[in-house]
């Protein structure tokens, strides 16, 4: 079960800071993924808690301001996704308390942490060596539903009992509405992936 942590048992880590401990973790990770005959993987989630507020399930949290902190180290097993935490990291925007299929609430993402979520998406992919893509990246709305060319439970993502929809819309421009059917970009995971890919293409 998830429990909130104090800022102060959370590191604050610069992008920089984040892909260099990627990188440092990078063969532990993949030896993790691997034994069970997995690649390593990246998942995407919101807390449906407050600014500001911490949890113990997540690897890299990011706040309000799209500042990143980081909970412990970044090969431990932690409890962000239903049978998919080995060799894998979760992410998660601290946010979206009293979120619904149609308001994202009095806490919704704001435009620094998404963009928050993007340099950290790119900075991890590229520490582990992974592509930005679905198979590799993917919110926990998407994996719930097995849309990551792999089977590891029966589904319960948005396209299906909604149990789970993390980030499926933003309630932004980009992605206003819940519409796990979409095909036009529009979706949560494709935003975010976009943006990482954007950032990733500016290194270089």
């Amino acid at each position: 079960m998830a429990h909130v942590v104090s800022k102060s048992e959370m590191r604050h880590v610069s992008v920089e800071e984040l892909r260099q401990m990627a990188s440092d973790c990078r063969e532990s990770i993949w030896a993790q993924a691997q034994a069970i005959g997995r690649e390593p993987k990246i998942y995407l989630h919101w807390t449906a808690g407050h600014y500001g507020q911490f949890w113990d399930d997540y690897h890299v949290q990011i706040d309000e301001d799209g500042e990143i902190y980081v909970y412990g180290e970044l090969d431990e097993i932690l409890s962000h996704t239903w049978r998919r935490n080995t060799g894998a990291i979760g992410v998660t925007l601290l946010c979206g308390y009293q979120a619904n299929t149609s308001d994202l609430g009095p806490e919704p993402p704001t435009a620094a942490q998404i963009e928050g979520m993007a340099r950290a998406i790119e900075a991890l992919a590229d520490g582990l060596w992974l592509t930005i893509c679905k198979e590799f990246v993917a919110t926990h709305g998407e994996c719930a539903d097995n849309e990551t060319n792999d089977w590891c439970h029966e589904d319960y993502g948005p396209r299906t009992t909604c149990e789970r929809w993390d980030l499926e819309y933003l309630q932004t421009d980009e992605s206003p509405a819940f519409n796990p059917w979409a095909e036009d970009g529009s979706r949560g995971g494709d935003v975010l992936r976009g943006k990482a890919n954007w950032y990733h293409n500016q290194r270089g």
